[in-house]
């Protein structure tokens, strides 16, 4: 039995990078996962994979800037398990446009749909199964860049502070149906995101980043804790960086 045997856990982005570490993981400690994401290909070998190793996986192609799309994602959940325990959203993106001098417009409104209103909408469509439930979890991966300013772009690092905004206005409103939120900020983290770096990064400090299974063990941690128990945000760095 593993900590989390019984509780179904909503993954989105789970195609690659943190999400996947954290649809790995989950259903490793006994979570049946229902897995969103915009690859679908790269979802079903997931789903695949975690299914082949004794684990529960279901994938959903889910575009999550789709508000009708984040409800079928809840929707699917709830009518094969009957319940969502715990909501992972690991949905973000960046570009290498980064800067003001030579940000889009167009962009701009991407980046807003995906690495924001992506949140809202599954936030939105997750609450009411959660309340009716009268418990539930929410974790929002946001970004070290949020406490700690850098490079990584006006866009990433407006929307990220966004999500922090959009974790704990949820969680002061919705506390008293049962619903914690949390919101994790990891550092530089080894995913495909860094491709997308204008530069890229030297190897040498690439091997000093946190891996995504590193982030999914501090969501484990969240989700492990009982429900009396409440982590409003937790900082993930790299130790050597």
């Amino acid at each position: 039995m593993g900590v989390l045997s019984g509780k179904t856990a909503i993954v989105a982005g789970a195609s690659s990078g943190m999400g996947a570490a954290t649809a790995r993981l989950f259903a490793a400690h006994g979570a049946s996962v229902v897995m969103g994401a915009r690859t679908a290909d790269a979802l079903a070998a997931l789903a695949h994979e975690i299914n082949g190793a004794g684990g529960e996986a279901l994938a959903v192609a889910t575009d999550a800037t789709d508000g009708a799309a984040a409800d079928a994602l809840v929707a699917a959940a709830v009518a094969k398990h009957g319940r969502v325990d715990i909501l992972v959203n690991s949905v973000g993106t960046n570009l290498k446009q980064r800067a003001l001098t030579v940000l889009d417009p167009a962009d701009w409104d991407m980046m807003l749909a995906v690495n924001l209103s992506a949140a809202f909408n599954l936030t939105r469509a997750v609450l009411p199964q959660m309340r009716a439930q009268g418990q539930g979890l929410i974790i929002h991966y946001s970004s070290g860049a949020v406490q700690r300013p850098d490079v990584s772009g006006v866009a990433y690092q407006a929307t990220k502070h966004g999500v922090a905004g959009l974790a704990y206005g949820t969680m002061e409103e919705e506390k008293e149906n049962g619903i914690r939120v949390t919101v994790i900020y990891p550092g530089l983290c080894n995913t495909p995101l860094v491709e997308k770096r204008p530069t890229p990064t030297p190897p040498e400090v690439l091997a000093k980043a946190l891996e995504p299974e590193d982030v999914a063990q501090a969501a484990l941690s969240v989700a492990s804790l009982p429900a009396r128990a409440y982590v409003p945000d937790m900082r993930l760095l790299p130790s050597q960086l």
